[in-house]
């Protein structure tokens, strides 16, 4: 097996020496560095000009007075492969590979790719077709552009394959401090994961969010994102491509089932990235992790001066999975003691206006609702544009927020209904003050959400992270008649009908006779993927007549029939299917099974291995789960034997990973006792001592 990249992003990332080559673009992040404070020598490289920037300029590589730490290549791509190399055996930390024109253009662009791979050796690599890195904790930025950040002593760092993502992301007016940005580009080299770990070590990062387009290497994204778990430090992910894309030919609904994005959000939430929908709440999400940490629970506080915004924020609160727990009769004395006696205890509480601009009493009601133990308290506040208003009256609402939190040691906010209703400057006071001001209601409460299942993510952080993508072998694919596929299924344990094979109706009463009726009369062959579609199934026949007839109309659909056991006590029907993914690999895909099974499309993937309670967790997660627990006084499913069948159904596919294309068991039946696999669609590549 080849051994993951190792690469140490230290030196690029921290350097005490930077290195420019090229023109215009390496003359800007000269004046950027210098900008920021960067404390470091920087040494220009231009075969022309004696100066730049006031700095004098070295003729090559090899006249550098040392291997620089870091490099910024703003040269052309046939000259950034050329000047790689010679750094590499310089010795040098890195390089930013800003050129574009490589594998993003086709077939040349790939070509001469690779030849930077090779250049590149064992020296870390940005790009190309990237921007570079910004690091604000040490003023050293290798950033070819403008930018809206400034020097932190720690913050939230910032990774997208996207430049122009990138310095959007830099110009926030949220009061969210940044210690990091980097662009990545092509991942040539230096990949997400790589970059992820190297942000780890670096104890001033208080969160890390991502910006995905694409992912190269799961497998090390998965590593670094094991070692976040540990270290207690937060990932997040902006991952685009959620739109559905064009539908492509299959024979099995599983393949339909588990589309590239589904089986990407299957990957994040397995390795413990949690996943964001929009740029702002990314923003918001970082900022509140940064200032408060994760959060223990779901449940909130709000308060506000006016029932408008209280009613508000209750009703944006639904779907949210956020809960704004009643206080019991002892808080809500203690909080009625603060206020006016017209004033009603609940939450979301309106506490009037009563106490307006009088700081110390809004600082012992706040403190009386934050002593309820609320994992976040939310005091819902815009303040007046400063351009035409005065905020004066406003500000005590602020001070009596931070004081309350101070003095109670739980966990507060400042939401802000309209994101343009809170200044920068206040923002970033209330971060020092270690209030997180957040922006937007709904924005604000989807933030809290992720805070939550962040808090979720590093209680579990010992979970194991899915088995490495093992690639299918080369060869044909095969698809297997039913009755092959149910035998190598059973030969894992998975449970299957009684059944016989025949070849003719009087071989197919004689099976029945066998088994005992009533039974099930299926045409079987490699070319019937779904046989209800193509009426090639005969339900509950109950004596030797009705199999013949059967078997007489079914003749020649298939290369045989297939006679087993009624599986007439069924509660439930599930779908248990095995994809592919390129790059995640094999995935397990359970959803409310049948023949309507796509047309419900209530399904959940998890990737291999599963344990035992996430799969029971996911069952218990679909519409079917209902009728599974006995649904309007009918019986009840066995579950854990469905567990046990899937648990079997997963052994099978990781002991067949290099062979295995598709399994699709459709429905797996859950009776009262027990379940069987009634239907059963495996595609393997062909192997030739099989033939």
């Amino acid at each position: 097996m080849t051994q993951p990249r190792r690469f140490d992003l230290s030196r690029l990332l921290r350097p005490r020496s930077i290195a420019v080559i090229g023109g215009k673009p390496a003359a800007e992040v000269i004046r950027q560095s210098r900008r920021m404070g960067f404390a470091g020598e920087i040494w220009p490289v231009h075969p022309q000009h004696d100066m730049v920037e006031g700095l004098p300029a070295f003729r090559s590589v090899a006249d550098l007075p040392d291997a620089p730490d870091a490099v910024f290549l703003g040269i052309n791509r046939h000259a950034t492969v050329e000047i790689t190399a010679a750094l590499a055996a310089r010795g040098a930390g890195g390089a930013i590979c800003y050129a574009s024109g490589f594998s993003e253009v086709g077939a040349e662009g790939a070509d001469l790719q690779a030849g930077l791979v090779a250049a590149a050796g064992a020296m870390p690599v940005l790009g190309p077709n990237c921007y570079g890195v910004i690091n604000y904790l040490d003023g050293a930025l290798l950033w070819p552009d403008q930018h809206g950040g400034q020097r932190v002593e720690r913050g939230v760092a910032l990774v997208t394959q996207s430049s122009n993502i990138a310095i959007n992301l830099t110009m926030q007016r949220r009061g969210m401090p940044i210690a990091y940005v980097a662009t990545l580009g092509n991942q040539a080299v230096a990949g997400l994961g790589e970059m992820v770990e190297a942000f780890l070590d670096d104890p001033r990062v208080t969160a890390i969010g991502l910006h995905i387009e694409g992912l190269a290497d799961p497998a090390a994204l998965a590593r670094a994102a094991a070692r976040a778990r540990r270290q207690g430090v937060p990932i997040l992910a902006l991952k685009t491509g959620r739109s559905p894309e064009g539908a492509r030919l299959t024979l099995s609904h599983t393949a339909s089932l588990a589309g590239a994005d589904a089986v990407m959000d299957a990957f994040l939430q397995r390795i413990g990235v949690v996943r964001v929908a929009s740029l702002p709440v990314l923003l918001e999400a970082l900022k509140l992790l940064h200032v408060v940490g994760p959060l223990p629970g779901r449940d909130i506080a709000s308060m506000s001066c006016s029932g408008g915004e209280a009613a508000l924020i209750a009703d944006a609160v639904l779907g949210t999975g956020l809960r704004f727990r009643p206080l019991d009769a002892a808080q809500t004395a203690r909080v009625a003691t603060t206020v006016s006696a017209l004033v009603t205890v609940s939450n979301p509480f309106d506490y009037h206006t009563f106490i307006w601009a009088n700081a110390p009493a809004m600082t012992e009601t706040f403190s009386a609702m934050m002593a309820a133990e609320f994992d976040l308290t939310l005091l819902v506040l815009d303040l007046p544009r400063g351009d035409r208003c005065s905020d004066t009256a406003w500000l005590p609402s602020l001070e009596a927020l931070v004081a309350a939190a101070h003095r109670t040691g739980r966990k507060g906010a400042l939401v802000a209904s309209l994101p343009e209703a809170l200044p920068e400057d206040r923002a970033e006071a209330l971060v020092a003050a270690g209030v997180v001001p957040l922006l937007g209601i709904d924005d604000a409460l989807a933030a809290i959400a992720v805070a939550a299942a962040v808090g979720d993510v590093l209680r579990d952080a010992g979970r194991p992270n899915p088995a490495p993508a093992v690639p299918l072998r080369p060869g044909a694919v095969r698809t297997l008649s039913e009755w092959d596929g149910k035998r190598r299924l059973a030969g894992h344990g998975v449970p299957v009908p009684d059944g016989r094979l025949a070849r003719s109706p009087d071989e197919a009463v004689a099976a029945a006779e066998a088994i005992g009726f009533p039974v099930v009369l299926k045409a079987t062959g490699a070319a019937l993927a779904h046989k209800t579609e193509l009426g090639a199934v005969r339900l509950n026949l109950a004596d030797a007549v009705a199999v013949r007839q059967a078997a007489e109309a079914l003749a020649g659909l298939g290369e045989a029939l297939l006679v087993e056991r009624m599986v007439g006590d069924a509660v439930a029907e599930l779908i248990v299917g095995i994809g592919r993914d390129p790059q995640i690999g094999l995935h397990l895909v359970l959803g409310s099974g049948g023949t309507l099974v796509e047309l419900v499309g209530d399904t959940r993937i998890l990737l291999l291995p599963a344990a035992r309670a996430e799969i029971a967790a996911a069952i218990g997660a679909l519409k079917v789960a209902k009728l599974i627990a006995g649904h309007r006084g009918r019986p009840s499913g066995d579950l854990d034997a469905a567990v046990d069948a899937v648990l079997a159904i997963q052994d099978f596919a990781l002991a067949q990973a290099d062979w295995l294309a598709e399994l699709d068991v459709n429905p797996l039946m859950i009776q009262p006792s027990g379940a069987v696999a009634a239907d059963v669609l495996l595609r393997l590549v062909e192997d030739p001592d099989d033939r």
